[in-house]
């Protein structure tokens, strides 16, 4: 399993943007092309080199070799190799992507000042009492570790939004993560990546890294694909 985070805290420049597009597929290009915002287009295209880098190197492909597709939900998975299961995840400055030979989820969201009545919607009975147990200043903070975690549960199934979020119950007990109504075991883990996120991965497995791999964009340039051409 290995686990890596991007920080994407500026703009690229045009010539390593472009470089890097050469690598993606023309649906994929096209994708990247309709985004508004140069702050999505650029975590879209981390996300995606990223990835490809990571199975390049883990699994000895070249970049020519990776077709991506999904499955039924929506989940993407690379045409033609058993075993290869990751996972891409993204918010504010942040690309988080995992990779494993079982199913993983993996999801980073930063901490915004949200109204907490959205958890009475989408959380179980359980999860919401405990919440409203908390003090006021720590339920920001468990509002969103519940909620990585519970993303994290749901991509690593791969079943999309088929699976409501107040179906099953997500327990933390200080380093402790559960689960409750889930069809198959599952083992959790949270990273710290910065003070105002919340990062978690979900795994069939228990074989976490201590750490994760954390990047700045200037460093990102080392790890992609362009070795792979």
């Amino acid at each position: 399993m290995e686990i890596h985070a991007v920080r994407s805290s500026y703009r690229m420049d045009s010539y390593y943007f472009d470089t890097l597009m050469r690598f993606l597929s023309y649906e994929e290009g096209d994708k990247i092309k309709r985004y508004q915002r140069w702050e999505d287009a650029q975590r879209y295209l981390i996300g995606k080199i990223a990835i490809k880098s990571l199975i390049c190197n883990s699994y000895g492909l070249e970049n020519e070799d990776i077709y991506f597709s999904v499955n039924k939900f929506g989940k993407p998975y690379v045409k033609g190799v058993k075993d290869l299961h990751f996972n891409i995840s993204h918010s504010g400055e942040w690309v988080v992507y995992a990779i494993d030979r079982s199913s993983i989820g993996i999801d980073v969201e930063e901490i915004n000042d949200i109204d907490l009545d959205i958890a009475d919607r989408f959380f179980s009975k359980d999860e919401y009492s405990e919440l409203l147990e908390l003090n006021k200043e720590h339920r920001l903070g468990r509002f969103f570790d519940l909620w990585t975690l519970k993303e994290s549960y749901i991509k690593a199934e791969g079943k999309g939004m088929s699976i409501p979020l107040d179906s099953f119950t997500i327990r933390k007990k200080g380093e402790v993560i559960s689960i409750k109504g889930a069809d198959k075991s599952y083992y959790f883990k949270q990273y710290d990546i910065a003070e105002n996120y919340k990062l978690s991965v979900c795994a069939m497995n228990n074989n976490f890294p201590m750490d994760i791999n954390i990047m700045e964009l200037k460093d990102f340039r080392k790890y992609s694909i362009n070795s792979r051409r």
